[in-house]
């Protein structure tokens, strides 16, 4: 008998046009920064595949609508394709900065966990590129 798998897998479901949404952490990976008021969220493409799909379906509206209730003042998006990902600029998400804010993730490390949320629709040839994912049919 085999153990079981240690990895979390994401149920994904397929449509019958083959194409799956997941989360966008299946795709891509993150990391945040930050300066004063400011979030800076990198989103980074598992493979040089799926940068396009990115680029098509991760937009500003789309992050200024994942993080409504934290009132962006401006979201905007920078596109580095040589290293397949791009960089969001989030004004006004910070509770005032890291001296002002007085919620526990004053310097905002965990919205990167937000963006990487965002349903991504993938193509069934790009499926096999993305991580932890376990796949169920449907017929919608």
């Amino acid at each position: 008998m085999n153990p079981p798998d240690p990895t979390p897998h994401l149920v994904a479901v397929r449509a019958a046009d083959g194409n799956v949404v997941v989360p966008l952490q299946c795709a891509a990976h993150g990391r945040t920064g930050d300066k004063g008021d400011r979030s800076n969220i990198s989103v980074i493409a598992w493979h040089p595949a799926l940068y396009p799909l990115l680029v098509g379906q991760i937009t500003e509206d789309a992050v200024a609508r994942q993080f409504a209730s934290r009132r962006p003042a401006r979201v905007t998006r920078h596109l580095l394709p040589n290293l397949h990902a791009m960089n969001f600029v989030l004004d006004g998400v910070l509770d005032g900065g890291v001296n002002d804010a007085l919620n526990l993730d004053s310097h905002g490390k965990a919205l990167s966990f937000l963006l990487l949320d965002l349903p991504l629709t993938v193509p069934a040839a790009l499926v096999p590129l993305l991580k932890q994912v376990q796949l169920t049919e449907t017929n919608a």
